[in-house]
């Protein structure tokens, strides 16, 4: 069965598409024409880093050149499993299923979805696997593909019960410390970016990925890649994705998001399904309060006016409710205008590995008791110092008058 299945993966590609990143990346008739469905096509509508293009402007790529590279690199993980010839039986239809899980597991993605995942209710991956249940379009695409929506959705949205232990594996690859979504968005970010820091070994790791008590695993001599993408995570969100520019402008987007549900003009559920364009021009319809939408699509973030590392004993204390409050109190001490002090702090990131290691005798490993430096402190240390409770305002203001404020 997986030789079989092997030689279909290998052979049966009549289309190639041509990715920037990872150069031609080859699929068959039906996974092809799944590629040019209109909800995937969408995903090319929305970029993949919102607003850094305005720090880094070479950052225009999309989320659909990013699924490609998705599906591209676990494409070759299963290719690579199934060459190692192991215990593990694939079937055509689970695999076929994996396949077009790598390809849709972003298509419920909404601009700036991931700032907003404190306030909105729904994820991603829930929308996008009640997309492809609810969608005849993509149904009959996912069947032409020889596999069901049902298994695909499983395989997105982990939130679902895992009917089987092949779907169990699926998700292991997908959710892992060397899973396919980081291998391509830390490439594809630096790349994109012009910085040199994301890139990433992505044949060696793939080649090195092996399959151990029904989960993913890694081998010993690819321990070296780990905490290098570990460490290129630490630096892309160091210098790209929380660089103070870049949090100012998606800070300011979320206050205005968060302003408009508050004020019951806009609901959650409005947001679904929108491209770039169409999420500027529903905000705008709605209000654009304290004219913040405009202002970010003018290049025109906000200033820091206050920043220091956030205390995470304190994280119950921050909700998005006590957080607009607290901006509301300090625009009256400060003497500002309504909507002129925003408060921005990250959510919480990690850098610890969990997927065991295969030592040379075949024997498993747990990370963290494998005496490398992610499984140790550092992990923590990294998220620390991160984390920086941020103040923006469109006006310069004294630093200690904004202390004052802020512990009023």
């Amino acid at each position: 069965m997986n030789e079989t299945i092997l030689l279909t993966l290998i052979k049966e590609q009549s289309h190639a598409v041509r990715d920037p990143l990872w150069k031609d990346i080859p699929l068959s008739g039906p996974l092809y024409d799944l590629y040019r469905s209109e909800a995937v096509q969408k995903l090319g509508r929305i970029k993949q880093l919102g607003p850094a293009f305005h720090l880094y402007p070479g950052a225009v790529h999309t989320r659909l050149g990013h699924s490609l590279g998705v599906y591209h690199l676990g494409r070759l993980i299963v290719i690579n499993l199934l060459r190692s010839e192991l215990p593990y039986t694939f079937t055509d239809e689970g695999v076929q299923a994996y396949l077009c899980a790598l390809l849709l597991h972003d298509i419920g993605h909404f601009p700036y979805a991931h700032s907003l995942k404190d306030v909105i209710a729904v994820s991603h991956e829930a929308i996008g696997a009640a997309l492809i249940e609810e969608s005849a379009a993509l149904r009959s695409s996912i069947e032409a593909c020889g596999t069901t929506a049902e298994l695909v959705s499983s395989i997105i949205d982990e939130e679902r019960a895992c009917p089987t232990s092949e779907v169990a594996l699926y998700r292991s690859i997908l959710s892992g410390a060397l899973d396919p979504d980081k291998l391509d968005y830390l490439s594809r970010d630096a790349f994109y970016c012009g910085v040199p820091y994301g890139m990433q070994d992505a044949s060696y790791i793939t080649a090195k990925l092996r399959i151990a008590n029904g989960e993913i695993a890694v081998e010993q001599e690819a321990i070296a890649s780990v905490e290098h993408l570990l460490f290129s995570k630490y630096l892309m969100y160091r210098n790209v994705y929380w660089h103070p520019r870049n949090r100012s402008a998606t800070a300011m987007v979320k206050k205005a998001v968060v302003t408009l549900l508050e004020r019951g003009t806009l609901s959650q559920e409005e947001l679904f399904g929108l491209d770039d364009g169409q999420f500027f021009t529903v905000m705008e319809h709605k209000g654009d309060p304290y004219g913040l939408i405009g202002a970010v699509e003018a290049n025109r973030p906000y200033l820091t006016v206050f920043e220091t590392v956030f205390d995470e004993d304190e994280e119950a204390v921050w909700t998005p409710r006590s957080r607009h409050q607290r901006e509301e109190a300090m625009c009256r001490s400060l003497g500002l205008g309504e909507g002129s002090i925003i408060i921005d702090i990250p959510e919480s990131i990690g850098f610890e590995a969990t997927m065991p290691i295969v030592s040379s005798d075949g024997t498993l490993v747990e990370f963290s008791n494998g005496g490398h430096i992610f499984g140790q402190d550092i992990g923590k240390a990294f998220t620390k110092s991160l984390r920086k409770l941020r103040i923006f305002s469109p006006v310069a203001v004294d630093e200690e008058a904004v202390v004052r404020a802020l512990e009023l």
